[in-house]
């Protein structure tokens, strides 16, 4: 999770047949939301019940959380915290609701920039909230803070027991360029107090640098609109025979249509994944025209997740590239949106995604071709350099 949501969804386009979804990634624990463009699934009023039903990947009742939600509110309670405290009981690992605003707020982060403070969180095992990313020139970073850093309290208000949205909307506030945030840290032994201030936060989902060896460094932090694009051209405006290392290391993921532009890049159409919801099959494809010949090599790790696995999975399937880093995190589950009755929204999984070949991605995550732990970038040029695309 972070305060400027890394959080993305897929999205309608040519790549994609079938239906839309939406592919919720975690950065260790992240949230997805879904557009006007997303199908819908209806609320229905009736008795509240105890809990949701927990089913292959902890699958949820969506009729009945909106009657669970439909009693709360005619009881005179909050519609929100109902739907909350049933999908955390249902066993959906990736479920999550959000109210209208916190909804809305999710199309900032698809445009790469966001209002917050420049950092992201993830959970750990026990869970508390720890500091995963702090972006550089963010108030984060002027304030001192540092990956690692344990995040206690957000304007006094503790942030162990909360729910992903509730830390997530606290980091945010309204969204108000200078509004002050206290935020309490730890660090060691030692904790404090910083009062920074929000400010709108511009990301760089995709980089370009070319090695001094004639290397193509593409890396990806996430697939956020036009990140797929940025790929293409990228590979397409580099010079005949020079190979690509393809960066995927910590890249919580995003919109798998993004992701599914960026395989287009390097394969000549064809399967690059496949997904069922609620036990429909269906498939995500790449458009045909990729440069299938360039050597290249993907680097990925524990932060690689979600649609950046979806990617991988189809790169390493397909024989196109060669893998190496360490194993992905294993965020397979496909989130889709379900309409509360009072207006908020709950993303509930519906299904799971395979590799090309077939394999589960979710809770497994993706071995690479060639482990390495340490100095995995160093391996990476040389197996590089062995296909050809280095000197």
């Amino acid at each position: 999770m972070s305060d400027g949501r890394d959080l993305f969804r897929i999205r309608p386009r040519g790549v994609l047949r079938g239906a839309v979804l939406t592919l919720v990634f975690t950065g260790v624990l992240a949230t997805a939301a879904a557009t006007g463009a997303l199908p819908r699934q209806h609320s229905a009023a009736g008795s509240a019940e105890a809990a949701g039903r927990a089913g292959d990947g902890g699958t949820v009742d969506s009729a009945a959380l909106s009657r669970a939600a439909a009693a709360a509110i005619a009881d005179g309670k909050s519609g929100k915290k109902a739907a909350e405290e049933f999908v955390s009981r249902s066993g959906d690992r990736w479920g999550a609701v959000y109210d209208k605003k916190e909804y809305a707020e999710f199309e900032q982060a698809l445009d790469g920039a966001y209002t917050g403070v420049g950092l992201s969180a993830g959970r750990t095992e026990g869970g508390r909230v720890r500091v995963t990313r702090v972006r550089a020139g963010g108030p984060a970073e002027k304030a001192g803070l540092r990956v690692g850093d344990r995040l206690v309290s957000v304007d006094g208000r503790p942030v162990d027991g909360l729910s992903v949205s509730e830390v997530v909307s606290l980091l945010r506030g309204g969204g108000v360029a200078g509004s002050p945030v206290v935020l309490g840290v730890e660090r060691d032994r030692a904790g404090w107090t910083r009062t920074l201030r929000r400010a709108r936060v511009a990301t760089e989902p995709v980089t370009v640098d070319r090695l001094d060896d004639g290397t193509l460094l593409i890396r990806v932090a996430a697939f956020t609109k036009g990140s797929g694009t940025r790929v293409r051209d990228a590979v397409r405006e580099a010079p005949a025979g020079a190979g690509v290392l393809l960066d995927l290391r910590g890249n919580a993921g995003g919109l798998v249509s993004e992701a599914a532009e960026a395989a287009s890049a390097f394969l000549d159409g064809g399967l690059v994944a496949t997904y069922d919801v609620e036990g429909e099959q269906r498939a995500v494809y790449a458009e045909g025209g990729g440069d299938t010949g360039r050597p290249l090599v993907a680097l990925i790790d524990g932060g690689t997740m979600s649609a950046a696995e979806l990617l991988t999975g189809a790169l390493q399937d397909r024989g196109r590239a060669v893998t190496v880093g360490s194993p992905t995190f294993g965020k397979g589950s496909v989130q889709m949106p379900s309409a509360l009755p009072d207006g908020s929204v709950a993303e509930l999984t519906v299904g799971h995604y395979r590799t090309p070949s077939g394999r589960a991605v979710d809770g497994q995550g993706i071995v690479p071709d060639l482990m390495a732990e340490e100095k995995a970038e160093e391996r990476a040029r040389t197996v590089l350099s062995g296909l050809g695309g280095g000197s």
